[in-house]
């Protein structure tokens, strides 16, 4: 099996294949380059890599004050990569970051990720205690194209 390296570091992020990745995703579809690189400065990242190619095969990003709250987001891994645990080592990677052991809370949304953020210690949120609010996703995201 080959070896995954994991890193906080953020300039080992490949921003093409993250990119490429998210704008894939259900969460970010058509997202564009641009936005991906400003989230990525603005947040603590997590990457993985294959150690044998050097290839990126995960990232996962907080979105974090650094000091009492972090947002878990953007934790993908390439399809052919998956099933490894990959993801949830990562995600263990991010918690254990010297900057962000003060946290009273970390929070993340998902829609098919339960049961691997519940083996990390997450807990579904008690019914009306969050609320959001989605601007027009035109703001972040290219126009398909036309066909």
């Amino acid at each position: 099996m080959t070896a995954i390296e994991y890193t906080v570091d953020p300039a080992r992020i490949q921003l093409d294949t993250v990119w490429k990745l998210l704008r894939g995703s259900y969460w970010s579809p058509n997202i564009r380059r641009d936005v991906v690189e400003r989230a990525i400065a603005g947040s603590i990242v997590a990457g993985a890599f294959d150690r044998e190619s050097g290839a990126q095969v995960g990232f996962a990003r907080a979105v974090t004050d650094r000091a009492t709250f972090a947002w878990l987001c953007d934790v993908i891994v390439v399809e052919s990569w998956r099933g490894r645990g990959i993801a949830s080592e990562m995600v263990r990677t991010l918690m254990a970051h010297p900057e962000l052991q003060t946290l009273r809370r970390w929070s993340l949304a998902t829609r098919d990720a339960h049961r691997v953020y519940a083996r990390l210690g997450f807990v579904p949120v008690a019914p009306n205690a969050w609320m959001e609010c989605k601007p027009n996703a035109s703001a972040w995201s290219e126009s398909p194209p036309h066909t």
